[in-house]
C-alpha cells in the first residue's frame, strides 16, 4: 500500500510539472512566433488556443489536488473527531486553518491562469 502511495505522488508531482510548463510553452509559443507573417491570424488563433489549454489544465490540476486534499484533510479530522470527541474542537479548528490554506493555492492557481489569459 505504501508503494502505491509513492506511485500515486508522483504521479500528481508530474501532473502538477507538465501544468505549470504548459503556460510557459503557450508564451514562448507566442513570443516564437514571426511577426509578419502571411498567415497571421493563424499564428494569432493557435496562440490563443494554446493559452486556452494551458490554462485549463492548469486550473483542473490545482482543483483537482485541492478537492482530493480538502476530501482527505475531511475525512481524517472526521476519523479523529470519532476517536476524540474532546478535542473536536482543536481538530475542526486546524482543519478549517488546513482548507483555508489549501482554497488559498487554488485561487492563486486561479490569478495565474486569468494573468495568462489577458496579459500573456
Amino acid at each position: 500500500m505504501n508503494t502505491m502511495k509513492k506511485l500515486l505522488m508522483a504521479a500528481l508531482l508530474g501532473l502538477v510539472l507538465a501544468a505549470l510548463t504548459l503556460p510557459v510553452l503557450a508564451a514562448w509559443n507566442d513570443a516564437a512566433a514571426p511577426a509578419e507573417t502571411a498567415d497571421a491570424e493563424t499564428a494569432e488563433s493557435s496562440g490563443v488556443s494554446g493559452k486556452a489549454i494551458a490554462s485549463g489544465i492548469a486550473i483542473g490540476v490545482a482543483a483537482a489536488g485541492g478537492a482530493i486534499g480538502m476530501g482527505m484533510a475531511i475525512g481524517k479530522s472526521a476519523e479523529g473527531i470519532a476517536r476524540q470527541p474532546e478535542a473536536e474542537g482543536k481538530i475542526r479548528t486546524t482543519m478549517m486553518l488546513g482548507l483555508v490554506f489549501m482554497e488559498t493555492a487554488i485561487i492563486y492557481a486561479l490569478l495565474v491562469v486569468i494573468l495568462i489569459i489577458f496579459v500573456l
